[in-house]
């Protein structure tokens, strides 16, 4: 059985309001192409396949185009489970219509999905969080636990007495038990394997898909997943990688760097052919950079205006970090943007704040947006997560007045 994983396509997602649309629509065409050259039997889609519970109505067009050329006229079969950035019954409203392309779709982990014909191939039997699938004539068994938050556990475990709960107190110890009860639907004559939305601890989390749960509560240990599946499709980590203790067990990464501390790694999906009763076979098919994203380290304003004369037709996201002894003029930023439309940000560097030459002048003419970025850079020496930019911004939006001093 020839699958292709892949996860976190955040389609509709904005870079400093800039849409990545364009991008995503050319990675999906090599998509497309990735699975028709591999001749995919199965293709694993492990969540965030939206950016937000509201996507625009271009997202949501260009996934549904995608997914009828993915099915190959129903020859191959395409599961998908919801991520935290998905709407459950927003992302699974065409379930029904999808089947003769033979798509399944699960937006929490009790899931039940139907069995019968899904296009060309056949869910034998379901169950909550499980599918028995015959795929071309191999059989696989697939768990599907789509993004577990508290309170979908909680739906999960709706009927357990309270002598059950006070058995598995932690989030850790429900999502373990979860999969111990889902591992049991395993038969012996099938692949085995697993697609599931969430973040393993030691993971390396660089990117824009952080975990911000207060004490580390949603995550889990690369313990908890069953220890006789073939392969175990993961999404919610955006820098591709193995699971640690876990080596069946992979996050296939976005396809795209959503943020500047993404562009270190490489993007890809990840290919694996598998049997039963055989080790998996796998491998990281590498995608292009559709549109990079560069840092541009000037040693002056007018040394920043010359490189976006330089670079003015190079097709690039820029975040511009400029060396001045004072704040840039709204004048000068309109410059640089004039000339070098996609730039992002122009963050001022100024010299150490022990040097007495770093006064100040008064920041009037700087945009409150760079003077947060700059405050923050400068208070805890790392750049601020743009979602929490954004709903600064948000929050600053509805009450003007409070950036007026």
């Amino acid at each position: 059985m020839k699958i292709i994983h892949t996860a976190d396509w955040h389609l509709g997602k904005n870079i400093e309001g800039h849409s990545r649309l364009p991008e995503q629509e050319l990675f999906l065409q090599d998509f497309v192409q990735i699975c028709e050259k591999e001749k995919a039997d199965l293709i694993l889609i492990a969540g965030d396949i939206y950016d937000s519970y509201n996507p625009p109505a271009l997202a949501e067009q260009l996934f549904y185009d995608t997914l009828k050329q993915l099915s190959r006229g129903g020859a191959c079969m395409t599961v998908i489970i919801s991520g935290n950035h998905d709407a459950p019954e927003r992302l699974t409203a065409s379930g029904p219509l999808a089947r003769d392309h033979g798509i399944v779709m699960a937006g929490t982990p009790n899931t039940v999905i139907p069995t019968g014909k899904y296009g060309k191939n056949e869910i034998t039997e379901s169950g909550p969080g499980y599918i028995h699938a015959t795929i071309h004539g191999e059989k696989a068994d697939i768990l599907l636990v789509p993004f577990p938050s508290e309170k979908r556990l909680a739906e999960v475990y709706l009927d357990e007495t309270k002598e059950d709960v006070q058995k598995a107190e932690s989030y850790g110890q429900r999502i373990h038990r979860l999969f111990d009860r889902l591992e049991e639907q395993y038969k012996p004559d099938a692949v085995h394997l697993v697609v599931s939305h969430l973040f393993v601890m030691n993971s390396v989390e660089d990117g824009s898909e952080r975990s911000i749960q207060l004490g580390g509560s949603y995550l889990v240990g690369g313990e908890v997943f069953p220890k006789n599946a073939d392969y175990i499709a993961l999404g919610h980590v955006h820098k591709p990688q193995r699971v640690p203790g876990c080596p069946q067990a992979r996050y296939s990464g976005s396809p795209i760097h959503y943020n500047q501390r993404e562009i270190a790694y490489e993007n890809q999906v990840i290919a694996i052919e598998v049997h039963p009763g055989l080790s998996a076979n796998i491998r990281e098919i590498p995608l292009p950079v559709y549109k990079p994203i560069e840092i541009w380290q000037c040693e002056s304003i007018e040394d920043a205006l010359e490189r976006c004369k330089e670079h003015e037709d190079k097709d690039c996201w820029v975040y511009m970090e400029v060396k001045t002894d004072h704040y840039i003029h709204e004048e000068d930023i309109k410059a640089m943007k004039k000339i070098k439309a996609d730039i992002l940000s122009i963050r001022p560097v100024f010299p150490d704040s022990d040097n007495s030459s770093s006064a100040l002048p008064e920041p009037e003419e700087q945009p409150f947006d760079v003077l947060v970025r700059d405050f923050y850079h400068k208070k805890f020496h790392v750049d601020m997560e743009e979602e929490t930019l954004q709903l600064l911004m948000e929050i600053v939006n509805e009450h003007p007045e409070n950036t007026k001093g």
